[in-house]
């Protein structure tokens, strides 16, 4: 007896070939008979199901039949394991491609500007040759930008290298994908526990490689996206950058003076609909909108002075309250909209900030980083932009960013790297959608800007310019 099975399951077509009486112990005097008793040998019993039969032209007999639906590859433990680690393996590639695509576009700006450095160098060597009928000062300022954009180079031969390492990382990924749909077909070709080192593996370097995309340099701002219209024209909301992922309380203070009350809501939709679930009363009026809440505490400056003061939301008291020294308060160097935005609070990815001015520097804009738990100053700089001529700020990844107005036409004008004490005139637009900004703060756990405008509550986006550092780098 010869069996042939087809492929397809759950129908296997089984043909009887050459199966003459004398192979049965009885004779047959039909045909038709000696078919059906053959087709009925494989019963419920093992599985199987008589589906149809016939006889074809040399009274060879043709049954077909239906397998069972579970083969034995799907009821091995082994072949689930591979099941569930090809789809990990999906699933890891297309986090690669989210980061492919993101390293793409930045690339492309990186390339932008390196067409822009050929440019300068092609006009410098045109100066060059023809010094005499230069002037002094156009031969200066180019030779300027030129020297900023020097420590640009390596920037962008260690941007190639990461774009690379990406490039690298997705063949791998192919690769491996490609193996465990073999191992599928062919169960026992490949061993499993190499396999599965080698996904962790994979795995270890994708979240190292995503964990360095932390911090970057503000490229772009889109958006607003509008949350909820309430309140006044003026105030503040936002949530704690340091909460847990499900921690996602809002804490909302409308006006800019004369106001002791912190209403909290335990989530986004919560703020949206109004379902309050707490309230608090300061024990000292606030001024200004420039509060933060970091770390389970509201951060504000009190009314009428420069003390900055720390409240636990937990125990519902002060824990601890300091003087900013030399800091101007109640609209002596306030932000263009006034308001008394003398100090503003703020925090990022390094920790907590304060800006503001004084007349030692001349009006000028100060950053001064805290210690959460004292409020003690633990280092500041001077910056050369007037307190007075900003519209607001905001701190990313110790780069303050100033907006040159609270009005319609705002842009981000101006930034100072605390990390390496310089500055750079920027210019970054984005949508003042209602008019009237008098809260701009960066919230570093979602990645967006939060702002108070004009009595809507709204969301920016924005867009970091990431520099991936690789083991090999010193």
């Amino acid at each position: 007896m010869i069996l042939l099975f087809g492929a397809l399951n759950p129908l296997l077509f089984l043909i009887v070939f050459g199966l003459y009486p004398s192979m049965n112990t009885q004779p047959h005097k039909d045909p038709a008979d000696f078919q059906w008793n053959i087709c009925q040998t494989i019963g419920p019993k093992e599985g199987w199901q008589v589906y149809s039969s016939a006889q074809d032209a040399d009274g060879r007999c043709i049954c077909t039949v239906v397998a069972p639906e579970q083969n034995l590859c799907s009821r091995d433990a082994k072949s689930r394991q591979l099941r569930q680690l090809l789809e990990k393996v999906q699933n890891m590639s297309q986090s690669i491609e989210v980061l492919n695509l993101r390293t793409q576009r930045d690339f492309q700006y990186v390339m932008k500007m390196e067409n822009q450095m050929k440019g300068l160098r092609t006009k410098f060597r045109q100066i060059e040759e023809d010094r005499k009928t230069t002037m002094a000062r156009n031969f200066q300022e180019l030779k300027d930008r030129m020297d900023e954009l020097q420590p640009l180079i390596p920037v962008l031969e260690q941007y190639k290298t990461d774009a690379k390492l990406i490039s690298q990382f997705k063949e791998e990924i192919r690769n491996l994908s490609a193996v465990l749909t073999g191992i599928q077909e062919e169960l026992g070709a490949y061993d499993y526990e190499q396999l599965y080192q080698r996904v962790l593996s994979l795995d270890s370097r994708l979240r190292n490689c995503m964990s360095k995309l932390t911090c970057g340099k503000l490229m772009k701002i889109t958006g607003p996206v509008t949350i909820k219209t309430s309140g006044t024209r003026f105030g503040a909301w936002m949530t704690d950058p340091l909460a847990s992922p499900r921690n996602n309380r809002v804490w909302y203070m409308d006006t800019y003076t004369n106001s002791k009350v912190v209403r909290e809501y335990k989530s986004i939709a919560d703020f949206i609909s109004g379902l309050e679930s707490r309230t608090y009363y300061l024990p000292f009026k606030w001024a200004g909108t420039n509060h933060v809440v970091y770390n389970g505490s509201l951060y504000y400056n009190k009314e009428q002075s420069n003390i900055i003061v720390k409240y636990s939301f937990e125990s519902g008291r002060v824990l601890a309250q300091r003087a900013l020294e030399y800091a101007g308060f109640h609209n002596v160097y306030p932000y263009t909209w006034g308001g008394f935005s003398d100090i503003d609070l703020m925090a990022d990815e390094l920790g907590l900030w304060a800006v503001y001015a004084t007349n030692q520097n001349a009006g000028n804009i100060v950053i001064s980083q805290l210690e959460p738990q004292t409020l003690e100053v633990l280092q500041t700089w001077n910056t050369e932009y007037s307190k007075r001529n900003a519209g607001e700020s905001f701190m990313i990844c110790g780069t303050l960013y100033i907006t040159n107005s609270h009005l319609t036409g705002a842009k981000v004008y101006y930034s100072y790297n605390t990390k390496t004490s310089t500055y750079e005139y920027i210019d970054i637009p984005f949508h003042n959608q209602y008019f009237h900004i008098s809260m701009l703060d960066y919230n570093a756990r979602e990645r967006a800007l939060y702002a108070w405008n004009n009595g809507h509550q709204v969301i920016f986006n924005v867009t970091l310019f990431h520099v991936i550092k690789t083991e090999d780098d010193s």
